[in-house]
């Protein structure tokens, strides 16, 4: 290790209580994230598991080095572990003062760590011996996370979109959007359609925390004393999983259930599907094999032989009703109200749908 570089990072250690970067709370670090790059100062692994949409990483530790240094700490105490940690990143800083100024905006950049603590403050210090204006995050990724979680509990009127599989929800929540609204898709942050034929088509889904972080970020976004639509949703979409504080609320919330005849439901989920290979969706059916029944089971992979999709819709559609029929029952009724739909025609359906709600919510 190049002395000069060691004796660069004890100074700034040394010295990093004596010149501080602004910290901001989580508010107000969202608001500048929208025009100033987030640098996530953790672990490869810690920013791989869950980091703020849009953030960085230029890591002090690798993985193992963080391991390593994290050893020490525990067998000998904060000072052997900072002395340690002090050699391994001697010879980064040339790469960390790079890194930083290639991905500053005006010099400036947002920079955080899990709590706020000595891995963001020495990384800040040394960017601004660069030139560059760091803006710490006040309690780090950990605030991020709690303060998102709390921010779901503050919405004053949801409504949850329900209805049938293949009644069009993705779709009608789309356009009302479109037409002014404020709609989260969690499916869309999921990668995934909840059903077993769900992950068909879509992106890898990410970790858990991961969905929670995206989900949070598009919250942000929202007016919570305004009416936000979503998906009836079950506490699970895939791997991942609604947060408890928001799918709670959900659960009380008021519920337009849409009624289209099967017809349509058919007609849509043959259109959604037709382009996937028949063994994929042979490997779906046998995956609710049990839940289907026998029977139905071998009258659906003869007619996928067959290629009539349309009897395969009308025969998984038997389980999938008879479940979201059930979960919908163990909601209060006087929270549910069902709105029949003639057609399935989004933009027309989300007209319908918005009207009913100024109407019928208060």
């Amino acid at each position: 290790m190049k002395f000069s570089s060691f004796c660069a990072f004890l100074c700034i250690f040394a010295a990093y209580n004596f010149l501080m970067a602004q910290k901001v709370s989580v508010e107000e670090f969202y608001k500048l994230s929208q025009d100033i790059p987030i640098v996530d100062v953790r672990s490869p692994g810690e920013y791989e598991t869950g980091h703020i949409p849009g953030a960085h990483n230029i890591p002090i530790f690798t993985n193992e080095e963080r391991a390593r240094v994290g050893t020490t700490y525990k067998r000998l105490g904060k000072e052997p572990a900072v002395l340690q940690g002090l050699e391994i990143v001697g010879n980064k800083l040339r790469l960390f003062a790079d890194t930083a100024r290639k991905l500053s905006v005006n010099n400036t950049l947002l920079v955080h760590c899990w709590r706020g603590g000595m891995r963001s403050e020495s990384m800040a210090w040394l960017f601004e011996t660069v030139g560059i204006k760091c803006i710490l995050l006040t309690g780090g990724y950990k605030a991020f996370r709690n303060y998102g979680k709390n921010e779901f509990t503050k919405a004053k009127k949801l409504i949850v979109l329900g209805g049938l599989t293949g009644s069009g929800k993705t779709e009608i929540l789309t356009n009302i959007r479109a037409k002014g609204s404020q709609v989260i898709d969690l499916e869309g942050l999921a990668h995934h359609k909840g059903s077993v034929f769900g992950a068909l088509g879509q992106e890898h889904q990410e970790p858990n925390e991961q969905f929670e972080n995206n989900l949070i970020y598009e919250w942000l976004k929202l007016d919570s004393t305004k009416p936000i639509w979503l998906e009836d949703e079950s506490h699970s979409i895939g791997s991942n999983w609604i947060p408890s504080e928001l799918f709670n609320l959900m659960r009380c919330a008021t519920v337009l259930k849409i009624e289209i005849g099967k017809e349509h439901r058919i007609k849509r989920l043959v259109k959604e599907y037709a382009g996937f290979d028949a063994e994929y969706l042979e490997n779906c059916i046998l995956r609710i094999g049990k839940r289907l029944g026998g029977q139905n089971v071998k009258a659906a992979l003869e007619s996928l032989k067959n290629g009539q999709l349309d009897t395969v819709a009308d025969i998984t559609l038997v389980y999938y009703d008879k479940s979201y029929s059930f979960g919908l029952e163990q909601r209060t009724n006087n929270t549910v109200y069902p709105v029949n739909l003639d057609s399935d025609d989004p933009e027309k359906n989300a007209e319908i749908l918005i009207e009913f709600a100024e109407k019928n919510i208060k």
